[in-house]
């Protein structure tokens, strides 16, 4: 765990949960059912902090969305298995308030209504939360300006786009102005522009009101361009917890040297140009070399000398390894 990230008011404090589900299993060539009991939860603790935006992020079966019903109020853990506060309250035990103070978007669910108008929808939801009319005007245009809704928030939810609609949905799980927002998958099918402006939108919702995000998502560019800490949970259990720059000092991260040549090379001669040296060939496409190394043994300004050697370099770049290759090898570590 980095220092300094558990250094703002807590918001909230899971310690040692398990959550067990029961599965009934017809045993072959008879009627009989046996149960099966599976650990979606396994003593899992961790903090987050007031404010912080964490990805909260691991294989399918891991435990994420059983985690997230859990702290949502959803579901509750198994009987005297650790416990769980979320700002300041058992999220199970009292339902009504806990939900007046969390906001909650699934990327492939919704919660407006699908023949009604997104203005019909946030008027139903803001009454369904309580939100005076005064503060409800001043939220809703507020949100109409920040996500760009005006042209069209009175058009039926089922005629929208797909980015229109996640706009909207993210204006509904906001209504109310929770502290706590979870976010599933937000960006989930949607193109490139609309993804960086929800990426912007939900920066700025951190910056302007200090909203504690949760954001869980397999697309490792929204964690990368998000999210100031990471929780990896793999089998119920967390296996990292920190920032983008530890988790990749965890897996050990190579870094890469993208070369563009100025004409096509045989591919055998690339090979064996770079066999016994400290950077590896990964791939060659056509007139693209991509090459790795390990820059704890190899300086960067090394290994460029050693990969430009004799070659007609047009163009170079030195990137990080993709953040999905170092999920997996953290994975593999945990045999995940």
């Amino acid at each position: 765990m980095d220092e300094g990230l558990y250094s703002r008011p807590t918001m909230i404090q899971v310690e040692q949960l398990s959550k067990t589900y029961t599965v009934l299993k017809k045993k072959k060539g008879s009627l009989r059912r046996d149960r099966e009991y599976i650990k979606a939860l396994d003593h899992l603790s961790f903090t987050i902090g007031r404010g912080e935006i964490c990805g909260y992020i691991g294989p399918n079966g891991a435990g994420k969305s059983t985690t997230i019903k859990i702290l949502s109020g959803i579901l509750h853990p198994d009987r005297n298995a650790g416990s769980c506060l979320v700002n300041g309250r058992v999220p199970w035990k009292n339902r009504l308030a806990h939900v007046r103070e969390i906001g909650v978007v699934f990327g492939q669910r919704t919660q407006l209504w699908w023949d009604l108008p997104a203005s019909d929808s946030f008027e139903l939801l803001a009454d369904m939360y309580q939100v005076p009319s005064g503060q409800r005007k001043e939220r809703i245009n507020r949100l109409k300006d920040e996500l760009e809704l005006h042209s069209f928030l009175h058009m039926p939810v089922r005629q929208m786009s797909l980015g229109q609609r996640m706009r909207c949905e993210l204006s509904a799980a906001l209504i109310h102005n929770p502290p706590l927002l979870f976010l599933d998958e937000p960006t989930i099918g949607l193109d490139a522009p609309s993804k960086i402006a929800l990426r912007n939108f939900i920066r700025w919702l951190n910056r302007e009101y200090g909203t504690t995000i949760i954001l869980t998502t397999h697309d490792m560019d929204d964690i990368e361009a998000l999210a100031g800490r990471v929780l990896l949970i793999g089998k119920g259990r967390l296996l990292f917890d920190g920032s983008m720059q530890a988790l990749r000092r965890e897996a050990g991260a190579e870094k890469r040297i993208v070369l563009d040549l100025a004409s096509e090379p045989d591919p055998h001669s690339m090979r064996e140009l770079f066999r016994g040296t400290e950077l590896r060939l990964l791939e060659q496409n056509k007139q693209r070399l991509t090459l790795a190394f390990n820059p704890e043994r190899l300086a960067a300004t090394e290994a460029l000398k050693m990969a430009i050697g004799n070659l007609q370099v047009a163009d170079l770049a030195v990137e990080g390894q993709p953040v999905e290759e170092l999920i997996a090898a953290l994975y593999s570590r945990h045999n995940i």
